[in-house]
Parts: C-alpha cells; structure tokens; sequence
C-alpha cells in the first residue's frame, strides 16, 4: 500500500476516515506541494500583498496568509513579519466544505486541479470547516498552558523515537526546544503531522494531549 507524507493518500483506502482527511486538509494548509508530491511555486501569489515580507513558494501556503491560529489578521499575525492584512479561515469553521472548495478554486486563491486535486481540495475544505480548534485557549502568555509533566509521557511515549530525550535527534532542523516556542505551529503540527515526514498526526486524541506535548516540547533544550 502506497505511503505519502506520512499518510496513506486517499485513493489507497476504500473509505478514509473523517479524521483522516481532516489531518490530510491540515498538512495541505502547512505545505500542499509537499503532501502531494506536486512542484513547488516559483511565482509569488497573486493576491498576496505588494508590500508583503515574502516571495514565491511561502506566499502559497495558507498559514503564511490566514496563520496558524487561522485568524489572519485578527490573529497572532496581525503585526511583524507575516502581516498581510488578509483575513483568517476561522470565520469558515462550520461552513460547507463544497463552498469551500469553491472559493478555493476562484480568485483571488486561484487553485486549480493541477494544484490541488479534487480529493485534497475537498480534504483542505473539510479541515477548514471541521478541523479547526482555537488553539489559544491552551495558552497563557502566548506558552502552552499544558500539562508538562503529562505532556514528558505522551512525548516519551510517541515522539522520542524521531525526536529524542533531549529533542535533537533530528539533524536536519532546529531543536525541538527551539521552535516549540511557537505554540500555535507547534499545535497544529503535533494534531496533523509535518508534510513530508512519518510524524503521526494526533487529531483524533483529545486536543489537551496536544497542549501538554507542545508544554513538555517548551521545556527541552533549546541550544
């Protein structure tokens, strides 16, 4: 059976799970040239904005517009560097996957199936609709507000054997101590898994198991 970014695609099981292609539609929002094995933009987006910080590949991806909190300019990119003054996704939480997709193919996102398939189209939809948590209500002072001691467990239970004790076992990117820090990522990465890579995505667990993770992942080496 064939394997892709971490996941099984879709077309690979019968019935995928709504869980699944939730996970799948998170990976896609992080990078979806990556989960899709697709090429990688060289131009920038369209719609991103003249005065904007970045070019190219990182202007299409959806976090780099609408944040990883998904509140956009109401979020935690309302200033510094990734400021777009575009809109988040939150206010589409609920909304119906196929109006989704719809806006998702118009301008000014302008995705086509070339890009985006219909099945990871209609998966990056169903995360928008039914995969977002608020992630800020497990944080205080922009830190997880977790459970590190219960977060040391799951963390030694699930993640060590990629990551480590200590959180650098992966060469190729920064401690895990470092980009922790970053909790709304952080969050969204341990519930969906990285594009590109075998990391189990942890959706369908209670989403305080994430938070405890991300409060234990703060707390490892940084250097």
């Amino acid at each position: 059976m064939a394997i892709s970014t971490g996941f099984l695609l879709a077309q690979d099981m019968a019935s995928p799970s709504e869980a699944f292609r939730i996970a799948r539609g998170g990976q896609l929002y992080d990078k979806w040239w990556v989960v899709l094995n697709g090429t990688k933009p060289e131009e920038t987006h369209p719609a991103y904005p003249d005065d904007g910080q970045y070019k190219a590949d990182a202007t299409w991806r959806c976090k780099e517009c609408h944040g990883w909190d998904y509140k956009g300019a109401e979020g935690a990119y309302s200033s510094g560097k990734h400021f777009t003054g575009i809109v988040g996704v939150a206010g589409s939480a609920g909304a119906d996957p196929a109006a989704i997709v719809e806006i998702l193919r118009a301008e000014p996102h302008g995705y086509t199936a070339d890009m985006l398939p219909d099945d990871a189209a209609e998966d990056l939809a169903l995360f928008i609709s039914k995969g977002q948590i608020d992630p800020t209500t497990f944080m205080s002072d922009g830190m997880s507000s977790g459970d590190a001691a219960a977060g040391q467990v799951y963390y030694e239970g699930v993640c060590v054997g990629c990551h480590g004790l200590d959180g650098k076992k992966v060469k190729d990117m920064d401690p895990l101590g470092a980009i922790a820090g970053n909790t709304v990522e952080t969050m969204h990465k341990i519930l969906n898994g990285q594009p590109g890579e075998a990391m189990p995505a942890l959706r369908v667990l209670d989403p305080q198991i994430s938070a405890d993770l991300t409060a234990y992942a703060q707390t490892l080496p940084k250097e």
